[in-house]
């Protein structure tokens, strides 16, 4: 029996060893090409997102002395652009990865999953160290950068992270498909940013409103990290099944291209 299991473990092991290593040699290559032609320069990733947050809330937060929910206006708009820049930076940089990085393709052993994951995990750990900084920039501001849930905001914030990975591996592939469809990503991103609920409180709108922005589920997701910053936020447009549903679907949707059209996806 261990003659005939033994030989089976051997090819899996060494096709994770050689993804493994495809995988951090792309991952070394976008750490050095993405700023300053060094390795150092993903310092720059998380602090990118940082910035552009910590521009976003401070105007809103002078403009909006009296916060839309809560006691402070920069924790409201902060429980919204948080969670949405997660999912538009991951989403976007993962989705331009294969135009960036389509010469390695060349390569037999450079598969376009690598080249996706690679860069999903570069764009995930940098927006766990923008959370990081965001909360200690908080803290020493004096301001309570805790959720009223821990464990419903951190899921929320993974279940954000899977759908902008699901989101990004589609995009991604059909871009090879049509590079265009770049272009209009990037301008659906723009309307979604104004129109998701990032800022102002969603469940606060109308009925007949509520009923068809509740099927956007980066609205689904920033009311839910919502309602676990405030205790007493209304959850009425919460489901966490369908964020995860609808992020399932899109990388299953990416899956089935990549996997239908592989060779002819790569030599394009």
């Amino acid at each position: 029996m261990r003659q005939l299991i033994a030989p089976n473990r051997r090819p899996i092991t060494e096709a994770l060893i050689d993804k493994k290593n495809v995988m951090s040699a792309v991952m070394l290559r976008d750490m050095r090409t993405r700023f300053f032609n060094h390795g150092l320069g993903f310092i720059v990733v998380p602090l990118w997102p940082l910035a552009h947050m910590g521009i976003i809330i401070m105007i809103h937060s002078y403009v909006h002395q009296v916060p839309a929910y809560g006691d402070n206006s920069a924790v409201f708009f902060m429980t919204g652009v948080l969670p949405f820049l997660a999912f538009s930076y991951v989403s976007r940089f993962m989705a331009f990865s294969l135009v960036t990085n389509q010469s390695m393709l060349a390569f037999p052993a450079v598969k376009i999953s690598d080249i996706l994951m690679g860069r999903a995990v570069l764009e995930i750990i940098a927006s766990f160290i923008t959370l990081i900084f965001m909360m200690t920039i908080f803290y020493i501001s004096g301001i309570d950068p805790y959720p009223a849930d821990l464990q419903s905001a951190t899921l929320c914030y993974i279940s954000m992270l899977y759908l902008a990975f699901g989101t990004g591996y589609f995009i991604g592939i059909c871009s090879i498909i049509t590079p265009l469809l770049l272009t209009f990503f990037q301008l659906f991103i723009i309307l979604l940013y104004v129109s998701s609920g990032v800022f102002f409180s969603a469940s606060n709108l109308p009925e007949s409103i509520t009923e068809y922005i509740a099927y956007n589920p980066i609205t689904v997701c920033i009311e839910w990290f919502r309602s676990a910053y405030f205790e007493s936020y209304s959850d009425k447009l919460v489901s966490a099944p369908y964020v995860v549903g609808f992020a399932t679907i899109l990388l299953l949707l990416g899956l089935t291209i990549e996997q239908t059209f592989a060779r002819s996806l790569s030599d394009k």
